[in-house]
């Protein structure tokens, strides 16, 4: 990845290469007393769970003189997909042609996620899940500042755990490790709080021509799409924050 234009993005039709990234929409707050980074992602998008790790190394690698409040925003891979969610080995072979084809790109991500830290393990995830009632748990979760350890939990528990992140008792569990109550989280899944919230963030990106993940917003414009290698993202942080008073 030499540039902004060759970092692995995730959308509607699998996880490539883009062509190009859109440079200029509002999809977030404004700034306040620190820079507001927000991730625009999926908790099945491999990419972007790279990118949170190689975001988590650019932050360590620019110290403490930057300074970001991050948020986590929701975008669905696949918005029609049923509530149950399908059996993968069905929806990949429908979306890649083959089990093989889909078996040669788990491999390649495999081997990317060595080097970062994460062991994808596509031989334990059984079904592609629904992932509107994770995004609503993510919500929640940042009303309570456990956002980020949710996220955490949520790529873990589905891509190293095979865990079935559509079902509200796998996504209570994993809430529970994250620093939430487990019951209370069972019972906010059962009704619709924080739907009209997902919904509305997710009309935003469309509405801003976001159409792949991971996609970094700070202070309220995108900076680039993609899984960044954690260098270019520093250097992207520490150049769109240059003489920028907070």
């Amino acid at each position: 990845m030499a540039d902004n234009d060759e970092a692995p993005v995730c959308g509607i039709d699998g996880c490539a290469t883009p062509a190009g990234v859109p440079l200029a929409a509002n999809v977030a707050a404004a700034a306040g007393p620190v820079h507001e980074l927000g991730i625009v992602s999926d908790a099945i998008c491999p990419w972007c769970y790279v990118g949170k790790r190689r975001l988590e190394k650019a932050l360590a690698l620019l110290g403490e003189d930057q300074r970001f409040r991050m948020s986590w925003h929701p975008f669905e891979l696949n918005p029609q997909m049923p509530k149950e969610g399908i059996e993968r080995r069905v929806y990949r072979m429908k979306k890649f042609g083959s089990w093989e084809r889909s078996l040669a790109l788990d491999a390649q991500l495999a081997e990317v996620g060595k080097a970062d830290g994460i062991a994808f393990r596509y031989d334990l995830i059984h079904r592609t899940p629904n992932t509107f009632n994770a995004h609503r748990l993510i919500w929640l979760a940042g009303r309570q500042d456990r956002q980020d350890a949710m996220v955490e939990a949520l790529f873990r528990g589905y891509f190293s755990e095979g865990r079935d992140i559509g079902d509200s008792s796998v996504l209570a569990e994993l809430a529970e490790e994250a620093g939430l109550d487990r019951a209370a989280v069972l019972a906010f899944l059962q009704g619709n709080e924080g739907a009209a919230e997902v919904a509305a963030e997710e009309t935003i990106a469309q509405r801003a021509g976001l159409s792949g993940v991971p996609t970094f917003v700070l202070d309220g414009r995108v900076l680039f799409s993609g899984a960044q290698r954690a260098e270019l993202i520093a250097q992207s942080l520490r150049e769109s924050t240059a003489g920028v008073t907070a």
